[in-house]
């Protein structure tokens, strides 16, 4: 009589993460799990809520293996608000015993893979991009800062299993293209949403040709696709980046056993593509750059974490070595670190881009979050960034494109967007492939380690005249009669809910001003609209909503003005989790057709809401006077939290 097997199926690496750090739940996609969080990233655009989140807590220090606080997005000076934020942020990290990274350091996810990444380790942080650390093995996950500050507090992160989407890569990248055109072409196939529920995982023998920098490409831009989260072996070419940045020690390997499956297949032939361009205004909107060609371009940036690494630098200054950029065209480069700044200088290649007439800026994610370098009014900017949403830029009627170092350099050169394999062919250029140092430039004195508790417990928190305290949020009742001030279309993002750039983040830390920006991307009338409709009101939405950032002042900011409710066909998966978090309640339409009936100025009744969301997945409600049937997709923990008033309130009351 044989005996049941007790050995472990074989596992891709996204299971091997998960399995590692599983501590509540099962490995079955479409239930919740809980997951053991080593590391934690917070920058400063978000971190200052985090930061509050945990005084609010009463958290003495953090519980994680490693927290970092970087200073990379709110760089502007322009007055006293944000120098007084980065005081509170670098007091904030001494006292709960996290590092710190000040201004000018560089821009989060390729510094913090730098120095911290760890193969086989989890980390939250409360950027969307912070996905990027799967390209050295990592499972990391952006979250609203609410998830990294309980993760700080040595809580699980609560995640919906995502399937495992395996994409074999085959084939090696031909000349003039590269890892950004990769990433392009999942968006070109699959669109923003084409990632949703999913975690990403690419294998194959196409792997042998991509470097960890040119994957963390890759897996930065997956927050692009809605995913969850990008995951890549840690395999020789981890190895080696370790190696070159000093930390060859921290090396473990993590690969996929063998007879590993996927839930969901792909693949991509690396020698088949092309040079790929995303119009505005969406990472989705992709079409061949020789489709777009001959369209005029007035400027042209480079840098960001989406083409962070030395070599998308040193490519870029190649190609416009010993030539003068196009007179129209302002080139502006943002290096990604003092550390890639200082391989610049030591390689000879910021000499050359000096010389081609780039400008040279902070270290910093700057034009990424439209913190200056905002274009001029309709002219097309093309940027090697990650995302291109309408405004995103800081300029309204904006014309953003997303595309490679090497299509950035052809426009910068020619004055229009051109196939960059076109100069190889009508100026007679060779491919560049520089020769890129061994070891990388190290620069572990700018990282202010954490205060031992006993210094660090003597620490007050610096605050300035523009920080406030989180806001109390009350619980839901039981009954709902609630106005609809907005119904909008589908794919509305966060910037547009919330918008970023100079004009707005400095006020990230006081949520009463903040406020006053809500939904005016949308309709300049809501916060007005919002203070009048007494009792609270909702907001319809169409497919996807809240894609984008992870910034939970999009969530915080229209809860301080009354939002109770949002009933749309489908939610972003951060941004739902947000929404949670603070106690606004998310529906979605069982049948889209509803949607109609949720014009702005209708009314969202719901009856018994409580009863009704302990007895399943159904809500009752009427909408526009017209009986409907909405969902939720809550887990019974979200539930009690919603009921509560968010997770904060509800952590109080247990």
């Amino acid at each position: 009589m044989s005996t049941p097997s007790t050995q472990t199926p074989a596992r891709n690496v996204a299971q091997q993460l998960i399995a590692a750090h599983l501590v509540e739940g099962e490995m079955t996609p479409g239930t919740e799990v809980g997951i053991s969080i080593d590391q934690t990233l917070t920058q400063d655009a978000t971190g200052t809520m985090v930061m509050l989140e945990l005084e609010a807590m009463g958290l003495e220090r953090v519980k994680t293996e490693l927290s970092a606080q970087y200073v990379d997005h709110n760089l502007l000076q322009t007055d006293e608000k944000n120098p007084e934020d980065h005081l509170f942020l670098q007091s904030a990290a001494q006292r709960f015993g996290l590092w710190y990274s000040k201004a000018g350091n560089g821009v989060s996810h390729p510094v913090h893979q730098s120095r911290f990444g760890k193969p086989g380790a989890t980390m939250v942080g409360s950027d969307s991009h912070t996905c990027a650390a799967g390209a050295i093995g990592m499972l990391a996950v952006g979250v609203g800062g609410l998830e990294v500050a309980m993760a700080m507090a040595g809580e699980p992160l609560y995640v919906t299993m995502p399937e495992i989407w395996g994409i074999e890569l085959t084939g090696t990248l031909p000349d003039w293209v590269s890892a950004k055109d990769v990433i392009l072409e999942m968006l070109r196939r699959h669109g923003v949403k084409g990632g949703v529920g999913r975690i990403i995982e690419y294998h194959g023998p196409g792997l042998e040709g991509l470097t960890a920098m040119d994957r963390h490409v890759i897996a930065n831009m997956g927050a692009e696709l809605g995913a969850t989260t990008t995951v890549f072996p840690a395999d020789a070419a981890v190895r080696d980046f370790l190696e070159a940045v000093g930390r060859a020690d921290d090396f473990t390997e993590l690969v996929a056993d063998a007879g590993a499956t996927y839930d969901v297949t792909d693949s991509i032939d690396l020698s088949a593509l092309e040079p790929l361009i995303a119009k505005p205004s969406s990472p989705g909107n992709v079409v061949t750059v020789a489709e777009a060609a001959g369209e005029d371009v007035f400027q042209v940036v480079v840098g960001s974490s989406a083409n962070p690494g030395l070599r998308d630098f040193a490519v870029f200054a190649e190609i416009l070595s010993g030539r003068q950029a196009h007179p129209q065209v302002s080139v502006d480069v943002n290096p990604t670190s003092r550390e890639v700044l200082a391989d610049l200088i030591a390689g000879g290649w910021l000499t050359q881009l000096v010389g081609s007439g780039a400008r040279i800026h902070q270290s910093g994610c700057m034009g990424c979050i439209g913190m200056g370098q905002a274009p001029a009014m309709g002219r097309n900017s093309l940027r090697t960034m990650p995302r291109n949403f309408p405004g995103r830029s800081g300029t309204e009627e904006d014309a953003v494109w997303l595309c490679s170092p090497e299509t950035a350099a052809a426009a910068a050169l020619t004055g229009k967007i051109t196939d960059p394999r076109e100069l190889g062919r009508d100026l007679g250029l060779d491919y560049p492939h520089p020769d890129l140092p061994g070891k990388f430039s190290q620069n572990t004195d700018m990282l202010q380690p954490p205060l031992d508790p006993q210094e660090a417990s003597s620490v007050d928190l610096v605050k300035g005249s523009n920080i406030s305290s989180l806001p109390d949020f009350d619980a839901v009742a039981d009954d709902l009669d609630l106005p609809i001030l907005l119904q909008m279309d589908d794919n509305v993002s966060t910037d547009e809910i919330m918008p970023a750039g100079s004009r707005v983040l400095p006020f990230r830390s006081n949520i009463p001003k903040i406020a006053e920006f809500s939904f005016t991307r949308i309709d300049a009338d809501y916060p007005a609209h919002a203070k009048e409709a007494e009792g609270g009101h909702a907001v319809v939405a169409g497919e996807n909503y809240g894609q984008g950032s992870s910034r939970e002042h999009a969530v915080i900011a229209p809860r301080y003005l009354g939002l109770r409710v949002v009933v749309a066909k489908s939610f972003a998966r951060i941004h739902w989790q947000n929404l949670a978090n603070f106690g606004i309640l998310a529906l979605e339409f069982t049948d889209p057709a509803d949607y109609d009936d949720g014009a702005a100025g209708a009314r969202l009744v719901i009856k018994g809401l409580h009863g009704q969301l302990a007895a399943g997945r159904e809500i009752t409600a009427t909408l526009g006077g017209e009986e409907v049937t909405l969902r939720h997709n809550l887990s019974d923990r979200q539930v009690k939290m919603v009921l509560a008033g968010g997770r904060i309130p509800a952590a109080a009351a247990s």
